[in-house]
C-alpha cells in the first residue's frame, strides 16, 4: 500500500542503501532523471548523477550522522538530461537504508519570473496609456494648428515647414500607438503554425539571403486558436530581432532554427495547461547583454543604437492576447526565444 502511494506522489523519491546505491525510485523519479529503474538498479547514485560528487558527501553525511539533511536550490545533471536545479531531503531509515526526496525547482522558478513579468508589463502598459493620452491630446492641437497655419501662407516655402510639423507629429503619434501594442481584437480561427513559421522563413530568407534558416518541426502539432496574421507578426519579430543581432555581431555561418514542440501539463503565469504548443526561434549568434535580459520586453528597450525597441515588446503583447507568453534563454553562441501558447481541449477530446 505503501508503495502504491510513493508511486503516485509528483515528488520523486528513490530509495538508497548503505553504499548509496539505487534500491528503488519512483515514476517521478525516473521521469525527472530520465531513467528506467529497471537499468539503473544497483547503480551508485554518483553514477546516475553524471559524477557529481557535492550530493554524495551530504547523503553520507545523514547517513553517517543518522540525522536528516535537506539542500535548497541545488544543482544536479542526470548522466541522461539536462542539469537541473533541485530542492532534496535525505532520510536516514537505518544504517543500510536512505530515503532521498527531490523536487525539482526549475520550473518553480520560472513561473515566478514568469508572474514578476508579467506584473511588470501590465504597469508599463497603464503608464504608456496614460502616457498615450497625455501626449496624443497636444499632438491633435499642433497638427490643427500647423494646418490653419498653412493656408494663410503664401509662400510655398513658408508651407513646406508647416508640412514637416504635420509629418512629425504623425510620426510621434504612430510611434505612441506602436508602444501601445496591437490594438484590434484577437480573431480567432484555427492557426497552422507551421505554415506561420514557413511565412515567416521564406521572409526572412528574402530578406536576408545569407543567413541558413533551420526547420524542426513536430508534425502531430494541431492547430491552434488564433489570429494568423498577428502570430506572423510576433514570430516574424523575434525572428527578425536574432537576425539583426547576428547581423550586428557579424557572427560567422549565422544560423536560425525554427522548432516546434508539444509540452503537456505545462504552466503558464499561475495556469496548469493540458498542452502547450511551443514555437523555438534559436540562433547562434552572441547572445543577449546581461544588462538587458531583465528588461528585454519592455517597449523602447533595445541593444541598437537604432533599434526602436517595440519588436518584442509587441511580440509579447500579441503572446498575452493568446494567453500564452515568450521565455528566453541566453549565452554566447546560444540564444533561444520559446514562444508558449495554450492548445484547447476540447470535449471530444481534440486539440484546437
Amino acid at each position: 500500500m505503501y508503495q502504491r502511494l510513493l508511486e503516485h506522489l509528483t515528488m520523486a523519491v528513490l530509495l538508497l542503501d548503505g553504499e548509496l546505491r539505487v534500491r528503488w525510485m519512483n515514476p517521478a523519479a525516473e521521469a525527472l532523471l530520465a531513467v528506467s529503474f529497471s537499468r539503473v538498479e544497483g547503480i551508485n547514485l554518483d553514477t546516475l548523477l553524471g559524477g557529481d560528487e557535492s550530493i554524495d558527501q551530504v547523503l553520507a553525511k545523514a547517513r553517517d550522522a543518522f540525522h536528516p539533511y535537506t539542500q535548497r536550490e541545488a544543482r544536479i545533471t542526470p548522466v541522461n538530461g539536462e542539469p537541473l536545479t533541485v530542492d532534496y531531503t535525505v532520510t536516514p531509515l537505518s544504517e543500510n537504508e536512505l530515503l532521498l526526496e527531490v523536487e525539482p525547482r526549475d520550473r518553480l522558478m520560472q513561473i515566478s519570473r514568469e508572474e514578476a513579468l508579467t506584473t511588470r508589463q501590465e504597469t508599463i502598459k497603464v503608464l504608456a496609456r496614460g502616457l498615450a493620452h497625455e501626449v496624443k491630446n497636444p499632438l491633435g492641437g499642433i497638427r490643427g494648428a500647423a494646418q490653419l497655419l498653412e493656408r494663410d501662407l503664401a509662400d510655398p516655402a513658408l508651407r513646406e515647414f508647416t508640412h514637416i510639423i504635420v509629418e512629425e507629429v504623425d510620426r510621434l503619434r504612430d510611434l505612441v500607438d506602436s508602444m501601445l501594442g496591437p490594438n484590434r481584437i484577437v480573431k480567432h480561427a484555427p492557426v497552422n503554425i507551421h505554415k506561420v513559421l514557413e511565412r515567416v522563413r521564406a521572409l526572412l530568407i528574402a530578406e536576408h539571403p545569407g543567413i541558413t534558416v533551420n526547420r524542426d518541426y513536430d508534425p502531430s502539432l494541431p492547430d491552434l486558436s488564433g489570429d494568423e496574421s498577428q502570430m506572423i507578426q510576433a514570430v516574424l519579430n523575434v525572428a527578425r530581432n536574432a537576425v539583426q543581432a547576428m547581423s550586428d555581431a557579424e557572427t560567422p555561418a549565422p544560423e536560425l532554427m525554427l522548432r516546434t514542440r508539444a509540452r503537456r501539463q505545462f504552466t503558464l503565469g499561475a495556469e496548469r495547461h493540458r498542452l502547450v504548443s511551443e514555437v523555438g526561434v534559436i540562433d547562434n549568434g552572441p547572445g543577449i547583454p546581461e544588462g538587458l535580459k531583465e528588461t528585454l520586453f519592455y517597449p523602447m528597450v533595445s541593444g541598437r543604437a537604432e533599434g526602436s525597441g517595440l519588436g518584442l515588446s509587441i511580440a509579447q503583447s500579441i503572446l498575452h492576447q493568446h494567453q500564452g507568453l515568450i521565455e528566453c534563454d541566453s549565452r554566447p553562441g546560444h540564444t533561444e526565444f520559446r514562444l508558449l501558447i495554450p492548445l484547447v481541449i476540447n470535449c471530444t477530446g481534440e486539440a484546437s
